[in-house]
């Protein structure tokens, strides 16, 4: 029927959050006097794939143990038993370009900490936001706001530079305490928000379903926001590699790049995404012969089995996870 058909949408929901496949369920156990209709009990055994679902407890007292159970635990009267509560939605920060970063993830079991480090979006900027979001939007004007605080007295550098890790600890009782520290100076700033476990279930729903309607939409603009980040980048970092290398680049090779350079900018300020990539892919097409006539340049200077970029070692330098984070400046 419609209403039992209703609760296979909510059943599989539970498993995909979960990362479960009905295979890896050991046991279901019936809550509810409307579990003992043999039509719903068929229903989870179809679900189940063939597995009888679990009856040795009275469906109808099950809530009442549980609660029970859980008052036992909280007193300090049972010992040997850990419930375990999730968040119900994601939480994170706004970075560049207006994206939200998750930091910890819908259903994560909790008390959890998570921790990412980003870094600053322009040169020479002293302080940045923190933006804290809770939602499963990509869009941080689409999630909800649950906080922001600002980190002052970054030494000035060049962007990209400074690590600043943010630090997500959400306890029990749903208390989040998010902290950013400048890792290079060792200063911090912290704020502790109650108001991450206050939706009541309907709005948790309602948030959740949102996301669901808007996937396909919300996916296409964040795809669009990292396009232009990565333009942004590119351009940043190929204007400095020409500055610093300007007197050992060709002429001819150096009108080509600046001449493909102006119509990358140009692509990164209208709204064709599909032509912002092919200049992108032009650009670098034109970038990657200023590389070669610098590396044939130190390639004959240096001296015979001495790499030539300066190194003690031809070993690789590790990259560190960081994220550029859309914090504006404070003057």
């Amino acid at each position: 029927t419609d209403l039992t058909e209703r609760t296979r949408g909510p059943f599989l929901a539970a498993l995909k959050d979960a990362s479960l496949t009905p295979p890896q369920i050991d046991e279901v156990v019936l809550v509810g006097g409307s579990t003992r209709m043999p039509i719903i009990q068929q229903l989870v055994k179809e679900l189940l794939g063939g597995k009888e679902p679990h009856k040795g407890v009275n469906p109808d007292e099950v809530v009442a143990v549980g609660a029970a159970i859980q008052a036992g635990v909280l007193k300090g009267e049972v010992k040997d038993i850990l419930l375990l509560d999730v968040t119900p939605l994601s939480l994170g920060v706004e970075t560049l370009g207006g994206v939200m970063t998750k930091l910890i993830d819908r259903n994560t079991t909790i008390p959890t900490s998570r921790s990412q480090v980003f870094s600053t979006a322009a040169d020479n900027q002293t302080s940045v936001e923190v933006h804290v979001l809770q939602g499963e939007r990509e869009m941080a004007r689409d999630n909800r706001t649950l906080g922001r605080f600002h980190l002052d007295g970054i030494p000035p550098a060049p962007r990209g530079m400074p690590q600043i890790e943010v630090t997500f600890d959400l306890d029990a009782n749903g208390i989040l305490n998010v902290k950013a520290q400048d890792k290079g100076t060792g200063r911090e700033q912290s704020v502790t928000i109650t108001a991450s476990s206050t939706l009541n279930k309907d709005e948790v729903d309602r948030m959740v379903k949102e996301a669901e309607a808007h996937a396909s939409e919300d996916r296409s603009k964040r795809e669009e926001v990292e396009l232009r980040n990565q333009a942004d980048h590119m351009i940043h970092q190929a204007e400095k590699v020409i500055k610093d290398n300007e007197s050992r680049i060709p002429d001819d090779v150096k009108s080509e790049v600046n001449t493909k350079l102006e119509a990358l900018k140009s692509a990164a300020k209208g709204s064709d995404t599909k032509d912002l990539q092919r200049k992108m892919d032009d650009f670098n097409e034109a970038l990657q012969k200023i590389g070669q006539h610098i590396y044939q340049q130190e390639g004959a200077a240096a001296p015979a089995g001495a790499p030539s970029d300066g190194s003690e070692s031809g070993e690789k330098k590790k990259e560190g996870d960081v994220v550029d984070a859309d914090y504006r400046e404070v003057n």
